[in-house]
C-alpha cells in the first residue's frame, strides 16, 4: 500500500483595507432591536433590573443616613 501525495490548496480569508463596513448589520436599527428584545423578554428584564435598582437605592439611602448621623 503506497501513499500517494495529495495536493492541497490553502485558502486565506482577509478583510480588505478599503472596506469600511465590517459589521454594518450590528448597529443598524439598534434601538428597535433592543425594544424588541425587552418587549419579548420583559419578565426576565424585570427580574434582572429590580434587584439591581433596589440594591443601588438601598446603598444610596444607607450612605445618606450614615452621613447625617455623623453630621453632629
Amino acid at each position: 500500500m503506497g501513499k500517494t501525495p495529495v495536493r492541497m490548496k490553502a485558502v486565506i480569508y482577509a478583510l480588505s483595507p478599503f472596506q469600511q463596513k465590517v459589521m454594518p448589520g450590528l448597529w443598524k436599527d439598534l434601538p428597535g432591536k433592543i425594544q424588541h428584545k425587552v418587549s419579548e423578554n420583559w419578565i426576565n428584564a424585570t427580574l434582572l433590573l429590580v434587584p439591581i435598582v433596589g440594591t443601588y437605592s438601598f446603598v444610596q439611602y444607607y450612605k445618606e443616613k450614615e452621613k447625617l448621623e455623623h453630621r453632629y
